[in-house]
């Protein structure tokens, strides 16, 4: 196994990648955003990006029109790591809702940023800190992780940064699409592929961005539980034995 495909295997991290509740109810917009397509490679190359399977488009998962009531400014980027979304605040109340997967890094940084670089088919490259302190794993990467479909950043990555300082906080794709509303060991905050090189295209360098903390998100998404399988729930709407709740 290469050692590209060993690191998502394991699910190591990436360089830290680092009002009341709505109760209408979303329009979603089908599944034909999420069929395959063929991509252009960091060199040029066709990348073909597999559809995503229908089990994970879950309602909570899949992109939609959402009534939104949070505060910011069309075209602002919304990050919630506490519910598991994001959103593109769309003005007139309304926002687009993608279903993310959150790492451990995703919930070291919170406040506003703005989207300060753009890539597609992103390359990666281990702190020092990464590879002082697990050399076997990161000091064969220590020259960087070319873009491509062993990189865990997927097809796009936008770079949150604070004035000229780059936080380390990535919103990107990711190559194992099972995780997507879920909780993970390591990264910032995926997208399903084909949400990300969407989104990628609609979002200019410079995009304010908001990170929700804790307090904000139960106050606008409301106490949530995570179910057996991982993703998460209203509380109100599932048995509390069966669920373990999070906020």
């Amino acid at each position: 196994m290469r050692l590209a495909s060993l690191l998502l295997a394991m699910g190591l991290g990436l360089a830290a990648c680092g009002p009341t509740p709505q109760t209408s109810t979303p329009s979603p917009l089908g599944q034909g955003h999420y069929g395959a397509r063929t991509d252009t490679g960091p060199n040029g190359e066709p990348i073909e990006i597999n559809a995503v399977r229908t089990a994970y488009l879950t309602e909570r998962n899949r992109r939609q029109r959402v009534p939104y009531n949070g505060p910011e400014a069309a075209d602002t980027i919304v990050v919630d790591p506490y519910a598991r979304f994001l959103y593109h605040v769309l003005g007139n109340g309304e926002a687009m809702r993608y279903g993310v997967a959150v790492g451990q890094a995703g919930k070291n940084f919170q406040g506003t940023a703005t989207i300060g670089r753009k890539h597609a088919w992103p390359s990666w490259t281990p702190t020092a800190n990464m590879v002082r302190t697990q050399p076997e794993l990161y000091r064969p990467l220590r020259g960087g992780l070319p873009g491509g479909v062993d990189n865990p950043l997927g097809s796009r990555a936008l770079y949150l940064y604070k004035g000229s300082r780059d936080t380390m906080y990535r919103i990107h794709g990711t190559m194992d699409p099972s995780s997507v509303g879920k909780a993970t060991s390591a990264g910032c905050i995926r997208l399903f592929n084909q949400d990300i090189m969407d989104l990628f295209e609609q979002i200019p360098k410079g995009a304010p961005v908001k990170v929700r903390t804790r307090a904000e998100s139960l106050a606008l998404e409301g106490p949530l539980v995570e179910l057996p399988n991982g993703y998460l729930a209203p509380a109100g709407e599932v048995e509390t034995a069966a669920a373990e709740p999070v906020q």
